[in-house]
C-alpha cells in the first residue's frame, strides 16, 4: 500500500468519525428539544387518556406513564396542545370535558 494511500486512508477514517460524533450530538440535541417544547406548547389535561395510555399520573399504586386503569381516569393525565384541554371529550369528567386537575370520575 502506498504512502498516499494509506494518507486517504486515514482522512476517511476521521472523516468518518466526526461525521459520526456529529450525527450522535444532533440525535442529542433532537431527543432534547421536546421536553423543552412540552412545557411551553402543551399542558396537562386529566381524563383524556384511554386505559393504559396516560402519560402520568395515574393514582396511588400505580408507577406513572401507562398504568391509568380505566378510560378517562380523572387522575390520570396526558399532554395535549395548550388551550384544548378543556375542549376535549372526557366520558368521567364533570363538565364532559379534560380537566387541568385531577377529579373524582362520574359514572358513565
Amino acid at each position: 500500500m502506498s504512502q498516499s494511500t494509506r494518507t486517504q486512508s486515514a482522512a476517511t477514517r476521521y472523516a468518518s468519525a466526526a461525521a459520526m460524533a456529529l450525527a450522535l450530538s444532533a440525535a442529542i440535541g433532537i431527543a432534547a428539544t421536546p421536553a423543552a417544547a412540552q412545557s411551553m406548547d402543551k399542558e396537562k389535561c386529566f381524563g383524556v387518556a384511554l386505559k393504559g395510555k396516560n402519560d402520568c399520573a395515574a393514582g396511588p399504586g400505580t408507577t406513572c406513564a401507562g398504568t391509568s386503569k380505566i378510560d378517562h381516569q380523572g387522575n390520570a393525565w396526558s399532554l395535549v396542545p395548550k388551550g384544548t384541554c378543556e375542549k376535549t371529550m372526557s366520558k368521567t369528567s364533570p363538565s364532559g370535558y379534560g380537566q387541568l386537575e385531577a377529579f373524582k370520575e362520574k359514572k358513565v
